[in-house]
Parts: structure tokens; sequence; C-alpha cells
């Protein structure tokens, strides 16, 4: 198992949070509570940058499930940026491409 890293800077438009390794069961916790703790401002956007994902289970998409649900609730916007391949298609399994706003490269930051 690999711990979850997360990291964190303000822009003018909101937060955007850095996650790399393994989100599973004992790492989606601590992603969760890293969001719940963000102070969200209504009109912003929250950017989850996952290009340092190696591994996303259920409880990871869950996680980030959660987070849009916490986002939307403060009147913020989520995307989920640099989003990997495994990752993006288990999403797409499970329809929640339709659901999130997804960025690329140099338009996630």
């Amino acid at each position: 198992m690999s711990m979850i890293n997360n990291s964190h800077r303000d822009t003018a438009t909101g937060d955007v949070l850095h996650v790399s390794g393994e989100l599973d069961l004992p790492n989606a916790a601590v992603l969760r509570n890293h969001v719940e703790q963000l102070t969200l401002v209504h009109g912003h956007r929250l950017v989850i940058d996952l290009s340092g994902l190696t591994f996303c289970d259920s409880s990871g998409i869950t996680t980030l499930f959660a987070a849009r649900q916490h986002t939307q609730a403060a009147g913020a916007d989520i995307v989920l940026a640099d989003v990997p391949a495994h990752t993006l298609r288990n999403l797409g399994i499970i329809g929640l491409d339709q659901v999130f706003t997804f960025w690329t490269g140099a338009d996630a930051l």
C-alpha cells in the first residue's frame, strides 16, 4: 500500500488539490478529510489534480463523488484534472464521466 500525498494551493478562482499515490480505502478517508477542511467559496472552483494517482478503487471513487457533493453544497464547482486512464475508464463505466468536468494538461492549472 502506498500512502496518499495531498498538497494544496489557493488560486484566484479557488483551491487546487494535488493527489498522488493510491486512493484506496485507508487513503480515501485522508482525502475526504482534506476536502472537508477546505474553505470553499460560492462561485469558486476546486480543482483536484490526479496526475500523480497510481491506483483508485471504489472507495476512492466514492470519495471523489463526496467531494463533488461537498463543493456543490458550498455553491462551488469541482474539476478533476489529469485523471489517469485507468481511473477515467472506471469513472466512465459507472457513468460519472457524465457528472464530473475533466481538464487535461495546461487547462488544469
